[in-house]
């Protein structure tokens, strides 16, 4: 530090034939134009360090970019403005400014320490594998907890920063000791964005739902792709996005088919004629599920669930390892199951029956009633 402070005053040495104001004007463009360049030179250096390790150093050096290049900006510009011949107006604001940027850079590298430490937590546990009930949990509940963090340490990191400027706090501290109308109409402009903050609180501590879930919800069926601080985007199964409030799953009812496990029971159902092999088709059944990959060897059953006047009701229940494998699994075995009907049992396929009575028919039994009378 004394090196770069005899160093500022060669520069207001070498600059004196200037006015004051253009003086430090230079000097502060200056010293910005030396540790912009300055730290450029350290990021990519520290890159290419990072650039041989685990994904996690360089996310941390990805991330330390910004709150890096303000505090060198901060620290180059507290240093201009301490030695260059500011009036006392212009070294007030100056150092106002360098309080607010200070207060800021600390919120930031509070936001980033949180993102970094929920990172290094998140690391143990993989969402791609089959069984993922656990990690889908820790998922669920640091992601929320981390936008909530995030959230509140904008909110305290703005506050501060605004309780820095005088005016601004005096105007603060009268508005909410007088408790007006402003107060009360922010107070209900807020009442939905405290409501979604305060439900993804009670999602990330009772998690009826988790990333990846698989959910039923306005009648739509997809997983749970993410679940931000005020909104759920639900992934559907065509591809669609459907974004639903946090507080639609804590007031309204849906389903949730991966609530205490991936495994799902998937049921398919076939209308048949009442001569359907029913000990065949279920011989049948347990063969096609023996052969297929995506069953998972737990559950395999038929039974004759109703009986119409023309058709019976056969439900065909049998177990995947995910809901997606379940889907595909019950297709299969609709199409494996027809087909085997058609080929080996045609009866058994519905078929409505009916009497054709001719014309005639009313006129010939006229006739014979006065011969059986004779």
């Amino acid at each position: 530090m004394p090196n770069v402070n005899a160093l500022l005053a060669d520069a207001i040495h070498a600059l004196a034939w200037l006015p004051w104001w253009a003086e430090s004007l230079v000097l502060i463009a200056g010293c910005c134009a030396v540790v912009l360049p300055l730290h450029g030179i350290a990021f990519r250096w520290m890159q290419r360090v990072a650039s041989g390790r685990s994904l996690f150093w360089r996310s941390l050096v990805a991330r330390t970019h910004g709150p890096s290049r303000l505090a060198l900006l901060t620290v180059a510009l507290a240093a201009a403005s301490a030695t260059a011949p500011l009036s006392w107006e212009v070294r007030i604001v100056l150092n106002q400014i360098l309080l607010i940027a200070f207060v800021a850079l600390v919120g930031w590298c509070c936001a980033t320490a949180i993102h970094i430490a929920t990172v290094i937590y998140l690391r143990r546990f993989k969402l791609d594998t089959e069984d993922n009930l656990l990690a889908r949990k820790h998922f669920t509940q640091i992601r929320i907890l981390e936008r909530a963090a995030v959230t509140l340490v904008a909110l305290v990191t703005v506050s501060v920063g605004l309780m820095t400027i005088e005016p601004v706090r005096q105007y603060g501290v009268s508005l909410l000791a007088s408790a007006g109308a402003a107060g009360l109409i922010l107070g209900l402009a807020m009442q939905p964005v405290l409501s979604n903050l305060v439900a993804g609180i009670q999602i990330a501590i009772t998690q009826p739902i988790r990333i990846e879930d698989a959910v039923i919800v306005e009648n739509e069926w997809g997983w749970v792709e993410e679940i931000n601080a005020t909104y759920v985007v639900v992934r559907l199964w065509d591809w669609r996005r459907l974004v639903l409030p946090l507080t639609y799953f804590i007031q309204k009812p849906f389903q949730n088919w991966t609530r205490d496990g991936a495994s799902l029971i998937g049921s398919v159902f076939l209308y048949l004629d009442h001569r359907a092999p029913i000990e065949t088709m279920r011989a049948k059944l347990a063969e096609i599920a023996a052969r297929s990959r995506l069953w998972d060897g737990n559950v395999v059953n038929l039974q004759v669930s109703d009986a119409r006047e023309s058709v019976i009701e056969i439900r065909m229940l049998v177990s995947a390892r995910n809901a997606p494998q379940a889907w595909d699994l019950r297709c299969e075995v609709r199409e494996k199951m027809i087909g085997f009907l058609q080929a080996e049992h045609p009866d058994a396929l519905p078929r409505h029956r009916s009497e054709w009575i001719g014309a005639e028919a009313p006129l010939r039994r006229a006739e014979e009633r006065p011969r059986r009378a004779a």
